[in-house]
């Protein structure tokens, strides 16, 4: 490249600077498939070819496909590719199971949230539901945030949409929270069953903590819930192919609680992560 060639000793900053380009642009250029390489061009056209023709093929199945048509490439290399041409997130529009059922005799309880200022920890908490297809199978992912930190306190992966799934996710949160003072802290869900079952609203209402829900068919009232399940579906399934339950529960142990709250830094508490965030308001 000629920034290598002809650098004279100079950093890529410096002479980004002299030649008037940006460096995250140099970088961005520098690390896409050489157009001389003659492999690489046809891998890439292979590529885009075969996502035209199996639009919901991830990194794992078009590797498998590559080598099916003679093209020696490890899996590494097809995700690059795939992340440079954007062939990771073509999806058909399939069946997407309901993963709210508001349809039930249990009480409704008020939106406590809606103009609520969190100031602290363990003041308000907001809860989810979510589905992650498999190849065979859908399974579907319950999580609790603490929103003044963003932190995921407790999630359940499960093949089931029972309310297992809902109370193991915030006995999870209950032992992660031990030993903290939760009187009046908010629970904030939607309407769905899994939510407003006894079961579950007998463990809150045992340990002081107020009820609260969203408006029937209203996101937007749990906005911080929905937010994070964006990015988990954008920076961790989209990108992924679960071989199994086991597989896609490793990963979301991963991601949730090695990636999410303790490296991803959140603009909305000065760019920390939700777990240092949380250590130094602690401590402060």
């Amino acid at each position: 490249m000629m920034m290598e060639k002809h650098g004279g000793g100079l950093g890529t900053r410096s002479m980004c600077s002299v030649m008037g380009v940006s460096r995250k642009g140099y970088l961005e250029w520098s690390r896409q498939e050489p157009v001389e390489d003659p492999f690489g061009m046809a891998l890439r056209s292979e590529i885009q070819s075969i996502a035209l023709e199996f639009q919901s093929y991830g990194y794992r199945r078009m590797t498998e496909e590559l080598h099916n048509r003679g093209f020696a490439v490890n899996s590494k290399r097809v995700l690059r590719l795939m992340r440079i041409d954007n062939l990771l997130c073509l999806r058909k529009a399939l069946f997407k199971p309901l993963t709210t059922d508001s349809n039930h005799s249990f009480p409704i309880y008020p939106n406590l949230a809606k103009d609520l200022v969190v100031t602290g920890l363990n003041q308000l908490w907001v809860s989810d539901i979510t589905y992650i297809r498999l190849e065979k199978e859908f399974v579907y992912l319950a999580v609790i945030m603490d929103v003044f930190s963003r932190r995921v306190i407790g999630w359940e992966l499960s093949r089931g949409l029972d309310a297992s799934l809902t109370l193991n996710a915030l006995a999870m949160a209950f032992r992660n929270r031990e030993g903290h003072d939760l009187t009046g802290l908010i629970h904030h869900s939607d309407q769905g069953v899994q939510y407003a079952c006894n079961e579950y609203t007998a463990r809150l209402e045992a340990r002081g903590i107020r009820i609260s829900m969203s408006r029937k068919g209203n996101p937007y009232d749990n906005a911080f819930a929905e937010s994070f399940m964006k990015t988990l579906k954008v920076e961790e399934v989209y990108l992924q192919e679960y071989t199994s339950y086991w597989d896609c529960r490793a990963n979301m142990d991963r991601f949730i609680d090695e990636v999410y709250n303790k490296k991803r830094l959140h603009s909305s508490i000065g760019y920390l992560a939700p777990a240092e965030f949380e250590r130094r308001a602690l401590n402060a």
